[in-house]
């Protein structure tokens, strides 16, 4: 080398294939032994300027090819390139096992004015652990990586460098259709699935099964089932297994818990190749105070609000994600678009939502800080979600957003060029309320509150729903779906039967949680798998069939899910029949001739000639009844089929005569062919 500063600044004489100049360092450790390595400090930025410019203004959507830890090659040389945000930070360095933890051997360069530090560091590889050492001024603490693709299994908290683009996809049939697809006017049934409790492996029963090992058992009971559909409680790293998921720490890392990012793509791989399609839930309304997590992450509060005012949920002992900030809005974005374009993900659920679009959400006087024009609306998480859904809908056609939202905010799953949030759906959080609280009660008493069953019709077209009976409905001393219903043994196995058959037939994509579709007793337990020994009795075998049969249904009938955000896909026949606690009405495909009728009896007395108005003169075949004994119900029905006459009732044209059995659901569907099939094997007269 060529000294080139009396300082001691060399050149090298004979750079390699017009590459830049390196040179070796052998460097002595503590225990004598020596070792020879790459100077990091030869290597220039990988960060270009376009990059800095893109990630000031907050609108670098593929940041995470760019940011965190990623393998790379450099003028020859395999290592890992880190880069992180710490604008505030005194100084940043890169620790691991390969420096011992050591913070003086890898400082990181400053990118000014943005903030973002970066190094390139020769010789690592896959699997390596990492964190940054943070210095602000006089307080030294340790950070696990906001951009780590993969992390050790809690409560250990270090990042694991990861080649997050290797795996090999198969799905490429159904990638190609989801962008052709109208999710609002397809069957939409969803299995919602917290992977740590659905199974467990039967050789270790409080250990976990891996992605590649639950993906074909679950992925062949979804089949089974009809589900079109699953939905994972969060799977991005938590610290917390207590959290279901909901306190994340590592929003680009799928949870190390069940396997490598690479089992998890493999888990989307394999239930698309089976026509399944996957939604997440996803978590930018708060995060956790864990020390190694975003919480002051630079000293100071970079993520979150300085204010706690502003940047704190006490109620969950949580922070609020400062929406205002163009790399955190940067960030959220970018995470959303990563796992729709690294893992082929679905659709992603976005929890508490109205957590983030109003300043007082669980708060007193006193307790918030009002916004610029003196309301209670969060403006900036309220732009947040627009982009959001904007940028989305934009990259990945076909792909789902849905809202978990439980105030009536207006045009949640409205475009945002209508004004709306821009979400592809929302939960209707009204109609699960109104409706356990009525199946809550004994039957004797429902007909004083059956408006709880058709008010949910009064504003069921104003969003795009989804009915859910989610996890929440069977925690925090609820108890299960089937122990919430009242009466004897034989009448909760019918309640909840009538219950699915009205959440099915209602307009709105359909959500159950694990375990109630076979009536599991014991409420939800995060730590332990479903109580699946109780198949074999023949009354929650019943249940299960009775799920998968309207699942089936909701796929085969037009009529059930083709216009479900729309008034022309309902009409009531009779909503008014308190006293005797029915109800019956009409669900429409595109094609008006195209119905279903449908009839519930919300008591345990079977009415054995209700007659309901019906649009024609016709047949009409009994294609689903929830107390036939398949089911484990009483096997009252219609022997197949009602003929409508020409008597005028409920404002029709005709009625029929029906028998609708106790605490159960009928549905008919017109058949006129057989009409003609009749007259012609009558005799002459």
């Amino acid at each position: 080398m060529r000294r080139i500063h009396p300082a001691g600044l060399f050149e090298a004489l004979c750079p390699l294939n017009g590459q830049q100049p390196q040179y070796l360092l052998r460097v002595a450790q503590e225990d004598g032994k020596q070792v020879i390595m790459h100077d990091p400090y030869t290597f220039p930025p990988l960060l270009t300027d376009y990059d800095l410019y893109l990630l000031g203004e907050g609108r670098h959507w593929r940041c995470y090819n760019k940011l965190g830890a990623q393998l790379r090659t450099v003028n020859g040389v395999e290592g890992v390139n880190f880069a992180v945000w710490a604008p505030n930070a005194t100084s940043v360095s890169v620790i691991g096992d390969f420096n011992r933890w050591d913070g003086r051997c890898h400082p990181m360069r400053k990118h000014i004015p943005n903030g973002f530090w970066e190094i390139f560091i020769p010789g690592l590889k896959e699997g390596d652990l990492y964190k940054f050492q943070i210095r602000y001024h006089d307080q030294v603490f340790e950070k696990a990586d906001p951009f780590g693709f993969w992390a050790e299994v809690p409560p250990r908290s270090a990042s694991r460098v990861f080649n997050i683009n290797r795996y090999q996809w198969h799905d490429q049939e159904w990638m190609e259709q989801r962008k052709k697809r109208n999710w609002l006017e397809e069957p939409i049934s969803i299995y919602e699935v917290h992977l740590g409790s659905w199974r467990r492996p039967n050789d270790n029963p409080t250990g976990w099964m891996n992605y590649r090992e639950i993906a074909h058992e679950l992925v062949h009971y979804v089949k089974k089932m009809g589900y079109t559909h699953i939905e994972l409680l969060p799977i991005a790293e938590h610290p917390l297994t207590a959290s279901w998921g909901y306190q994340v720490v590592g929003y680009y890392a799928v949870t190390s818990r069940y396997g490598t990012p690479e089992d998890f793509q493999y888990f989307v791989d394999y239930c698309h190749q089976n026509g399944i399609g996957v939604i997440i839930d996803w978590v930018p309304g708060h995060f956790p105070k864990d020390g190694h997590g975003l919480r002051r992450f630079d000293g100071t509060a970079l993520y979150e609000h300085e204010d706690p005012r502003l940047g704190e949920h006490r109620d969950w002992g949580t922070h609020i994600f400062n929406y205002g900030r163009y790399e955190v809005r940067n960030y959220l974005i970018a995470n959303a678009l990563f796992w729709f374009d690294k893992y082929h993900v679905d659709g992603i659920r976005v929890d508490a939502v109205a957590s983030m679009l109003y300043l007082d959400y669980s708060k007193g006087p006193g307790e918030w800080i009002p916004n610029e024009f003196g309301g209670r609306e969060n403006l900036q998480a309220i732009a947040f979600l627009k982009l959001l859904n904007e940028q989305v809908h934009l990259q990945f056609p076909g792909v789902l957003t849905i809202a978990e939202e439980s105030t009536a905010w207006p045009g949640v799953s409205h475009p945002t060029y209508q004004g709306g949030l821009g979400f592809s759906m929302k939960w209707n959080m009204g109609w699960m309320n109104d409706t356990r609280r009525y199946m809550h009660k004994d039957p004797i008493y429902r007909k004083y509150h059956h408006n709880e069953l058709t008010f949910s019709l009064i504003y069921a077209f104003h969003e795009n729903f989804v009915l859910p009976l989610s996890h929440d409905e069977v925690v925090h001393g609820k108890g299960s779906l089937i122990s919430q219903m009242p009466g004897d043994w034989w009448q909760k196995f019918a309640n909840l039967r009538l219950l699915y058959t009205y959440m099915w037939t209602h307009p709105g994509k359909k959500l159950l949680f694990m375990g109630s579709e076979f009536g599991q007793w014991h409420e939800w337990n995060y730590d332990a798998q479903l109580q699946w020994e109780l198949l074999d009795w023949p009354t929650h075998r019943g249940l299960q069939r009775c799920v998968a049969d309207l699942n089936k249904l909701l796929r085969r009938e037009r009529a059930l899910h083709e216009v479900d955000f729309r008034w022309e896909g309902f009409q009531w026949i009779d909503c008014h029949n308190w006293e005797e606690s029915t109800l019956s009405y009409i669900r429409r495909a595109k094609d008006p001739n195209d119905y279903l009728v449908i009839a519930l009896n919300f008591t345990p007395v079977p009415r054995w000639e209700h007659r309901i108005g019906v649009p024609e003169v016709c047949q009409f075949e009994e294609i689903f009844n929830s107390d036939a004994e398949i089911y484990g119900g009483g096997n009252i029905g219609n022997y197949g089929r009602a003929v409508s006459e020409p008597v005028p009732w409920h404002g029709f044209p005709a009625s029929m005569k029906i028998v609708l059995p106790p605490l159960a659901g009928v549905i008919f569907k017109p058949r006129r062919d057989w009409l003609h099939i009749q007259s012609e094997k009558s005799p002459a007269r």
